[in-house]
C-alpha cells in the first residue's frame, strides 16, 4: 500500500473518509491533508480509541479502498 498516492488525491479520498470516519470535520480533513499519521492521530482524538485500533481501522479502510490506491 502506497499512502503516497492517497496523499496525492486527498481531495478525492475525503469524501470515502468522511463516510468511514464520519466525526471527522471538513476542518480536520483539510489539517490532516492526506497525512497518515494526522489521520491515525485526529482518528484516536474523535472517537477516543486505542492507537492499535485506529491503525487497524486504517488498515481495514486501505484493504476496502484497494482498488483505488494502486
Amino acid at each position: 500500500m502506497d499512502w503516497n498516492i492517497v496523499e496525492g488525491n486527498w481531495k478525492q479520498f475525503k469524501g470515502k473518509v468522511k463516510t468511514q470516519w464520519g466525526k471527522l470535520t471538513d476542518d480536520n480533513l483539510d489539517v490532516i491533508g492526506g497525512k497518515r499519521d494526522q489521520l491515525m492521530g485526529k482518528i484516536q482524538e474523535s472517537y477516543g480509541i486505542t492507537k492499535d485500533e485506529a491503525e487497524k481501522q486504517i488498515k481495514d479502510f486501505e484493504e476496502k479502498n484497494k482498488d483505488d490506491l494502486a
